[in-house]
């Protein structure tokens, strides 16, 4: 073997053992670091989930709020009609509100009880 191959040989084997003992090291150094950026990822991750639960629950109290808020109006405007009525609530104004609180299209029949309780029929209708 010549001097040049000899040197080239030792060098080789340098670098490949030099490799063989980084990876020996390093290998499990990097488990720890890959597992301790997986643990820093995960607590991110649930912080960000608490953050957005607390957001939609904040949000959800607000809407409630104002839902409760409305429901106090829609209540306080009942009382001035039925206070504008004198306390007079006749059957047919029972039936009046009921018929204006529903959206119906021109393709709906609205049976209204009588005063039996029965509802007046198609029967005279023509097609």
């Amino acid at each position: 073997m010549t001097p040049a191959v000899r040197q080239v040989a030792i060098v080789g084997s340098a670098v490949i053992l030099a490799l063989i003992v980084l990876f020996a090291v390093g290998c499990p150094q990097y488990k720890v670091y890959s597992r301790e950026k997986a643990g820093e990822a995960a607590l991110a991750e649930a912080r960000s989930s608490k953050l957005v639960q607390l957001e939609e629950a904040r949000a959800n109290l607000a809407s409630e709020r104002l839902n409760a808020l409305a429901e106090v109006e829609r209540a306080k405007g009942a009382a001035r009609a039925i206070e504008i009525e004198a306390g007079r609530i006749t059957p047919e104004y029972i039936q009046y509100l009921w018929v204006r609180s529903n959206r119906f299209n021109n393709a709906t029949t609205i049976y209204v009880p009588t005063e039996a309780g029965l509802p007046i029929l198609e029967a005279g209708k023509r097609p």
